[in-house]
């Protein structure tokens, strides 16, 4: 069976799980109707962007921003319209996700589940509900991801097909940097996959490399700098052609400038831990004290990293090529915060590292669930499950009795 005969039989299912993830991220999205944590400075951006009334927000790039303008401008300037836009961006992350899944192990019920877990880890839920940029940064990287694997297993006699599945992936990957540029590891890291997996893996790059990066990294600077022509008709400060490139230089300084402290700061080695998360919200608003506290699930925070460790095992001494790649890649999501660390660090830092254990955890499922273990997969995912309910409260802000109620949830004095 070749690949691309398997590739669209699993696609019903994952539209299905992708509907039931839009639905979710959806209920009572509009709520709390103020602006909470960063959408402080992203939703006045976005605002300003909308009437391109000058440069604004200049530290970051200008696609998430877009994005969240779109939403105000559909569907007004409120809270439902300026979170819009996230929900489908954490929708396409578990989509991605089961894409990646699929493409990997080749089999829906490690797919499926690694979707399931995605949806079930606070981060997505709650990020699907913000109006932050890290939504958009992480929706394009993984679907990028899965767009590049897709192009690895194109048929060696289908070099069409390459040339537009890479095509593709270079597109998402620059729009994955005109998000944020936390994504621009992972355009070096599919570079360097593009140059080195070996041909068994990706038959159709044989003697083609070249061109390959040519193409995909041409696509993404392409894709990148595109991202900023709204800013080309501001009224004031416009950029240029000739400012456009000074421009990348003046965003690296914004990012690099020294931050006074902050409550929730927190060093990268915490985040895997579950240390210390951010209080996105907590106060009285809507007629009742409300909260949302950006925490992992803790049986996917702490489950997946067993999971990795178990995947690099499988990887070493089972020679399992879906486990390698899966540990691979929240490997690679991690270390770039470890090799280079910002001067203060947050929680959300950890979104992309935080996915990607979704699908560490189904591809150990699936290599070490034989036997009496056959359906560890889904007791695990109960697990998740009710724990997603136990703290649903505080990651949608639900009304609370008081403004103690918080304590109920706290397992760790780090946690208030």
């Amino acid at each position: 069976m070749s690949t691309d005969s398997r590739i669209y039989r699993p696609w019903p299912i994952a539209l299905v799980i992708g509907l039931a993830a839009q639905i979710l991220f959806l209920i009572n999205l509009a709520r709390p109707t103020k602006p909470v944590f960063d959408e402080t400075h992203y939703v006045t951006a976005a605002n300003y962007l909308l009437r391109l009334n000058g440069p604004l927000n200049i530290e970051h790039p200008l696609l998430g921003k877009e994005m969240i303008a779109l939403g105000i401008m559909l569907f007004g300037g409120n809270s439902f319209g300026w979170r819009f836009f996230s929900t489908i961006a954490a929708t396409a992350v578990v989509m991605g996700v089961f894409a990646i899944g699929w493409l990997v192990i080749g089999r829906v019920r490690p797919a499926a589940f690694a979707a399931l877990f995605a949806i079930l880890n606070f981060t997505v839920f709650i990020q699907a509900r913000i109006a932050m940029l890290d939504g958009f940064m992480a929706a394009f990287t993984v679907t990028g991801i899965a767009a590049l694997i897709w192009a690895m297993q194109t048929p060696s006699e289908q070099p069409a097909r390459l040339w537009r599945r890479l095509a593709l992936a270079g597109v998402l990957f620059g729009l994955a940097v005109g998000a944020k540029w936390a994504a621009v590891p992972f355009v070096a890291f599919a570079v360097l996959a593009i140059m080195f997996v070996p041909a068994d893996d990706a038959p159709a790059l044989h003697r083609r490399r070249v061109t390959a990066v040519l193409l995909f990294g041409g696509l993404s600077l392409t894709a990148y700098f595109i991202t900023f022509a709204p800013a080309f008709f501001y009224a004031s400060d416009p950029l240029t052609l000739a400012t456009l490139l000074p421009f990348q230089a003046t965003m690296y300084a914004q990012q690099t400038q020294a931050l006074p402290p902050h409550t929730y700061q927190s060093v990268w080695w915490t985040w895997p831990l579950d240390i210390r998360p951010i209080w996105y919200l907590y106060e009285p608003v809507d007629g009742a004290v409300r909260g949302i506290l950006l925490v992992g699930n803790p049986a996917i925070m702490w489950g997946g990293l067993v999971a990795v460790a178990a995947c690099v095992f499988a990887a070493s001494q089972a020679r399992s090529r879906a486990a390698g790649v899966m540990a691979g890649l929240w490997i690679a999501a991690y270390l770039p915060w470890v090799i280079i660390p910002k001067k203060i660090g947050f929680f959300y830092y950890y979104y992309l590292p935080s996915i990607f254990l979704c699908l560490a955890l189904a591809a150990a499922f699936d290599h070490f669930g034989k036997g009496r273990l056959r359906h560890a997969d889904a007791w695990f995912a109960g697990l998740a499950g009710v724990l997603f309910l136990y703290f649903y409260p505080i990651i949608s802000a639900e009304a609370l009795p008081n403004d103690q109620a918080f304590l109920h949830w706290m397992w760790f004095f780090s946690w208030r």
